[in-house]
């Protein structure tokens, strides 16, 4: 994994973002949102990713070490500089808007227990909005959470950080459902 951060690096070192770098977006934000912010069914909201974090995981898909098949087609020759710009530009578009609804207070009791026993907020931030290589989890999809939940149990979708695989493991289907209820409703 040193060496997905060290290119990923490598990558932050690049132009500015230039327009062909926002012609190489117009596909990504056709399925993640225009203004990042999906509408559609688990595929995440990439506005306010740290863009770290959404550098690493362009990077992980145009390597195929991240198995998705429409994002690895979708980055297959992109170079770094594209992915630097494209990330960069991507973390400057709006953080999603959480759900409206207060929520099942017990849901949220539920949830915010599981966050204090697992440390969620301390790598994630206290806001949830992410940091560095970290993501922002705050008003992202609902459906997407879980998802994502599930896959790093059924070690589907294998984290680049081991740590997420030691925290999820213990935890339960309906505990994933409560934290992406819950995180779904955080500004």
């Amino acid at each position: 994994m040193r060496a997905v951060f060290a290119a990923a690096a490598v990558c932050l070192t690049a132009l500015p973002v230039t327009s062909a770098a926002q012609e190489k977006l117009a596909p990504c934000l056709a399925c993640h949102g225009d203004k990042g912010q999906s509408a559609a069914p688990e595929v995440p909201s990439l506005g306010a990713q740290p863009k770290d974090y959404l550098l690493t995981q362009i990077y992980l898909f145009r390597e195929k070490m991240r198995k998705v098949e429409v994002m690895n087609e979708m980055t297959k020759g992109l170079t770094d500089d594209d992915l630097r710009a494209m990330s960069e530009a991507l973390a400057k578009l709006p953080a999603p808007a959480p759900v409206s609804d207060a929520g099942d207070a017990g849901r949220v009791e539920r949830a915010k227990a599981l966050v204090a026993a697992h440390r969620c907020n301390f790598c994630h931030a206290p806001t949830f909005a992410g940091q560095d290589q970290v993501p922002r989890l705050a008003a992202q999809r609902e459906d997407y959470l879980l998802k994502s939940l599930r896959a790093y149990k059924s070690a589907e979708r294998p984290g680049y950080d081991p740590a997420m695989a030691s925290v999820v493991e213990p935890l339960k289907d309906q505990d994933f459902a409560d934290l992406a209820y819950y995180l779904a409703r955080q500004r």
